[in-house]
């Protein structure tokens, strides 16, 4: 069998790859390279993501205990609910302020932390942020006016507690909050620069309210507790001796304690937040055009 010089120069083309193929294997290889470098990037992101919507529902689901706990303890230890001016009016002051000022105030308040949110526009995210913080003010009034119309009845002084006093101190401040949050974030009118002023202190009393209402709850719980757990005056076991009604009380205020510093956790988070930069395909209005939180 007679080898052709053409033979010769296949065979060291198949076993030489030529430049073309030495590159197109080198940039396959880089390829894969950056696609790796990007889903090992992409894993801090992904935990911090599943870590936040984690901490959302563990959220949720302390709140929805807060308000189920404390609205057993008034309808089945202290007799139900009523507006006549008794003990049953009374009632309705726990169940409407760890309702309000707590559970829906602090849902209200990591609103702009769910990574949802991030990549729509932020209007109907900041009127939705709006409502849940009116409707947790609304029920806060209501709750104090069930406490006050219950001393009025019974000849008891009003505000002369420490509770008293950081609840009506916690309310005032909720109500100057979302009446400057109203006029500096959602007119139109305002000025960025007055945004860009009020936002510091808009999110640091916002924090700072969290805190104040989980304080007016706990010495709130504990008050109710040593006024209606006296031991033979009223029929019923101290409170030392930690009866039925006692312990509901203190896990109560565990609860509290528990879903407020899950709030405090979300809000100081800075991997957390709002990212700064709008999507590229969203289209703002005058309503939305301050910073984002």
């Amino acid at each position: 069998m007679k080898v052709t010089h053409a033979d010769v120069a296949d065979l060291s083309t198949s076993l030489h790859p030529t430049t073309e193929s030495i590159q197109q294997e080198n940039f396959s290889l880089v390829d894969v390279n950056q696609g790796l470098r990007k889903k090992c990037a992409d894993l801090p992101r992904m935990r911090s993501t599943v870590s936040l919507y984690m901490c959302h529902l563990l959220c949720t689901g302390l709140g929805l205990a807060c308000v189920v706990c404390v609205s057993c303890w008034s309808s089945q230890w202290r007799g139900g609910f009523a507006w006549d001016g008794s003990s049953l009016q009374f009632n309705w002051h726990p169940v409407l302020m760890v309702t309000g000022m707590l559970v829906l105030y602090g849902n209200g308040a990591v609103l702009y932390r769910v990574p949802l949110s991030w990549s729509q526009n932020k209007g109907p995210w900041k009127l939705l942020h709006a409502g849940v913080m009116l409707l947790a003010l609304v029920l806060s009034v209501i709750g104090l006016c069930a406490v006050f119309g219950n001393h009025n009845a019974s000849n008891i002084p009003n505000l002369y507690s420490l509770h008293s006093w950081i609840g009506i101190i916690t309310t005032v401040l909720f109500a100057m909050q979302w009446a400057t949050g109203m006029a500096g974030f959602l007119l139109p009118c305002t000025a960025q620069s007055l945004r860009k002023l009020l936002k510091p202190q808009h999110v640091w009393l916002g924090g700072s309210l969290v805190s104040l209402s989980i304080a007016a709850c706990i010495s709130g719980i504990n008050e109710k507790l040593f006024f209606v757990l006296k031991g033979n005056t009223n029929g019923s076991q101290p409170y030392s001796q930690l009866p039925s009604e006692a312990l509901l009380g203190n896990s109560l205020g565990v609860l509290i304690v528990a879903f407020g510093l899950v709030v405090l956790k979300i809000l100081s988070s800075p991997e957390w937040q709002r990212p700064e930069s709008p999507p590229a395909d969203v289209s703002y209005s005058p309503l939305q055009q301050e910073e984002h939180q």
